[in-house]
């Protein structure tokens, strides 16, 4: 075994013998449903590449991951949201000898509230982590996953990319995006033995709850529920995962009431 000593920075130490050469790249990995998500593909028994930008949790989070599970851990702390640190990410994986056959962009953040009340800047962070990073890491990524003919993208959208969401205009819009992204990315992958799959989640019991006070309880999923089911359908080659019967019948209703009748009903009923 190596010593922690000379471990490599951000790397659960591990039998050199039995270094796996592929990993599964989690996004937004140190709490809620990226938390849920990396166990879940542990306890199956894939390595991972946790980033986020709290190290001290990733690094705990590694030690506790590899010793539960028995395998391989590393993490990188970084602000993916940064291009010039996002772009880093390839080269950091490559030069510690793996590659990315599962990458799962569970990253972003929301914001509550009227748009016009809320500040530009923040709604534009929310942009580019929520949609760009999401992007240039499925550009980083996919094509080599093609190359080689064989991964999987786990997207988390949400059940609020089905429709308009008051007082979360810009979060549900970009959730609308990864929705749409992924689904055409599955006709893109055909037949490539690539997949992609988008997560649509709704209220989880994480800290992230906080920009859905109000909704009723019975919206709410447990986050290991969620990531069972998530990789439960990344295994599937599934479009599109949403756990929970009552999100399912919201996505549904969602995207397919004509939106003369939805936006009155939202805008009255939807809590402020």
């Amino acid at each position: 075994m190596t010593s922690p000593a000379e471990a490599e920075p951000g790397a659960a130490t591990v039998d050199e013998d039995t270094q796996p050469t592929t990993t599964a790249l989690v996004t937004g990995a140190s709490s809620g449903i990226g938390a849920a998500i990396a166990g879940e593909l542990a306890r199956r028994g894939h390595a991972l590449t946790l980033v986020a930008r709290r190290a001290d949790r990733l690094r705990d989070m590694a030690d506790k991951i590899g010793g539960e599970h028995g395998v391989r851990v590393e993490w990188i702390s970084l602000d993916i949201a940064d291009a010039s640190e996002r772009d880093r990410l390839p080269a950091e994986i490559a030069a510690r000898g793996q590659v990315v056959d599962l990458l799962i962009n569970n990253a972003g953040i929301g914001t509550n509230g009227p748009f016009q009340e809320l500040p530009v800047a923040r709604e534009i962070e929310l942009v580019r982590l929520n949609v760009e990073a999401l992007v240039a890491l499925c550009g980083a990524f996919v094509p080599r996953m093609v190359d080689r003919g064989s991964g999987g993208i786990l997207n988390v959208a949400s059940v609020s990319g089905f429709m308009p969401v008051p007082q979360q205009a810009t979060y549900s819009a970009s959730k609308a995006f990864v929705l749409t992204f992924t689904e055409a990315l599955t006709l893109d992958l055909h037949g490539t033995g690539v997949t992609a799959t988008a997560l649509c989640p709704g209220p989880v019991k994480t800290e992230f709850a906080g920009i859905i006070e109000g909704m009723p309880s019975a919206y709410f999923v447990d986050p290991d529920r969620v990531a069972r089911e998530a990789i439960d359908g990344l295994e599937q080659g599934r479009r599109t995962v949403i756990p929970g019967a009552l999100n399912k019948v919201n996505a549904v209703s969602g995207r397919h009431a004509p939106r003369g009748v939805f936006l009155p009903l939202a805008r009255r009923f939807w809590p402020t």
